[in-house]
């Protein structure tokens, strides 16, 4: 929120205060806690079954015969496995529905809790299937896993954005997006073969699962729950100034909770909106498109091809595979860097440069990938060059399309608005996630070397549709960013209305210096949309 214009040398005196109360011991413990029990597995399950594929299909296999006395039919085999790996995508769906059912009741903090659950026994299932001789322990655990992904992507997000200050909130978004990364290079890791990636120890892959919910389950009980859920839907205003102190590091939180209950009383008479009437709600109708499309694209822009098939494209890549493993962990870290650097830069740049110069960099290297798969006999460092390619694809993806599709569900729509929203927005993420996981091979083995052309035209139609739409959301209140999307929504919220209406009516009236309703009136004008 903007300070009033009117005393400067007040303003001058508390920004820098502000500055450096933002990173307290306590929010950076619940971004890496929150984080390391939710968006770490989700990345760790993209890539953990990457490695032990060979193994698994040969316990399939070994398992079907020995129940029905003859090997098992190679595209039944095909069926299982492909069952395998995209049942963590339904399995996102379903969590991602859970979260507005039961969200409500347990908060931000406890649904991160019970979710521990899922990941912990998911864990038991999948370690134990090999000994126990028996495969459908293993896809039972994968969807089991996704249920925990699809409640981590969608309550993560709501809780980093609730619990940061709006001047760091992009920077601490990116938490999530940076340990996605770090989740997919732990999975790639582990899986090498002189670790856990060899046929007497991959069912550890999976156990090792346990210990980054294990951690969250015993850590996160020590911090708050999000002040904004506590003030806005268990109307405990005592309790949510307490979180505040705790996550803002210090005792005065007086103007903190001036602003949010200024959006309190905005928001009094409104309940928490359906998914139904979000969709129908003609006031942020562009905000649900801008949310559908960057989710459609981060899950179609083909980074999930890369992660789920990463082996077999550097095979047609002509790799000698034997280099495999060690090339598929250099893309791990190419995606942490850039993440890391992402997370750095965003409150500098802003999230809509990030966005669509992460896309338009993805159809120029998804361009030039086309070229080099298509000349890769025609000389011994071509294939290198498609290395080198998907390197700059991964990166050009973690730098914006990442992570800021999860910071913007959170900043586009009010509190009352956001549960329906980041239901829709994980609706769409697992679908397309699904989608990618089960079509890519056939659109690899139909287009052969064009395929990634399909991933091209969807990242560059993404950027396109961004740079006209999307405004800059950066060091914005909600009510800012509501305010630039009604142009083009041609429809203003009912409560914004009704401000604009008092506002006109004042005129020249001078506010009082100590109404919230005037600090907010004050943000809105000196405000340039």
């Amino acid at each position: 929120m903007k300070l009033s214009e009117k005393d400067p040398a007040e303003n001058k005196a508390i920004t820098p205060k502000r500055n450096t109360v933002a990173w307290s011991c306590s929010l950076l413990a619940a971004s890496l806690v929150g984080a390391f029990g939710s968006s770490f597995l989700y990345g760790y399950n993209l890539s953990v079954v990457n490695a032990p594929t060979l193994y698994i299909k040969a316990f399939y296999n070994e398992t079907w015969e020995r129940r029905h006395g003859h090997p098992i039919d190679p595209d039944t085999l095909t069926l299982l496995w492909s069952v395998t790996v995209s049942i963590f995508a339904i399995g996102g769906l379903v969590g991602t529905l859970m979260v507005k059912m039961i969200g409500k009741i347990l908060g931000r903090k406890h649904m991160l809790l019970v979710n521990n659950g899922f990941a912990i026994s998911a864990a038991l299932l999948m370690a134990c299937s090999l000994q126990a001789g028996a495969f459908e322990m293993l896809i039972v655990g994968r969807f089991i896993m996704g249920v925990d992904g699809g409640i981590a992507l969608s309550v993560l997000p709501m809780y980093l954005n609730e619990i940061s200050p709006k001047e760091i909130r992009g920077s601490l978004g990116q938490v999530t997006a940076i340990f996605i990364c770090v989740g997919v290079f732990a999975g790639q890791l582990l899986g090498l073969p002189e670790l856990l990636g060899k046929e007497s120890t991959w069912p550890y892959l999976f156990g090792m699962i346990m210990v980054p919910a294990l951690i969250q389950l015993v850590s996160l009980p020590f911090l708050p729950d999000s002040p904004q859920y506590l003030l806005f839907e268990k109307h405990d205003e005592a309790g949510a100034v307490k979180a505040f102190q705790k996550f803002l590091g210090k005792a005065d939180v007086s103007r903190v909770m001036e602003e949010v209950l200024a959006e309190s009383r905005v928001q009094r008479n409104i309940h928490l909106v359906s998914v139904l009437e979000l969709l129908r709600a003609p006031f942020v109708r562009c905000q649900v498109i801008t949310v559908v499309i960057t989710m459609a694209c981060y899950q179609l822009c083909g980074l999930n091809a890369i992660w789920f098939y990463t082996n077999s494209i550097f095979e047609k890549a002509g790799i000698p595979p034997r280099n495999i493993p060690y090339i598929t962990l250099s893309t791990g870290g190419i995606e942490i860097l850039a993440a890391v650097i992402s997370g750095l830069v965003i409150e500098r740049l802003g999230r809509r440069p990030l966005l669509i110069g992460g896309f338009g960099l993805m159809t120029l290297f998804f361009g030039i990938l086309t070229i080099t798969l298509k000349l890769q006999d025609r000389a011994p460092w071509v294939p290198y060059l498609s290395i080198v390619c998907i390197l700059a694809i991964i990166a050009s993806f973690c730098s914006g399309p990442g992570g800021i599709p999860f910071i913007l569900t959170g900043e586009l729509f009010q509190q009352s608005q956001r549960p329906a929203a980041f239901t829709i927005a994980g609706t769409v993420n697992w679908l397309s996630n699904f989608a990618v996981g089960l079509l890519f091979p056939f659109i690899q083995r139909s287009l052969d070397t064009y395929c990634f052309l399909v991933f091209a035209a969807i990242c560059f139609t993404g950027a396109v549709y961004l740079y006209f739409v999307l405004p800059e959301t950066k060091n914005r209140t909600h009510a800012e960013i509501s305010q630039a999307f009604a142009k083009r929504n041609k429809a203003y919220p009912p409560e914004e209305k009704a401000d604009s209406a008092s506002a006109d009516e004042t005129g020249n009236q001078k506010p009082e210096p100590d109404s919230p309703s005037s600090t907010l009136n004050n943000c809105a004008k000196n405000r340039v949309v």
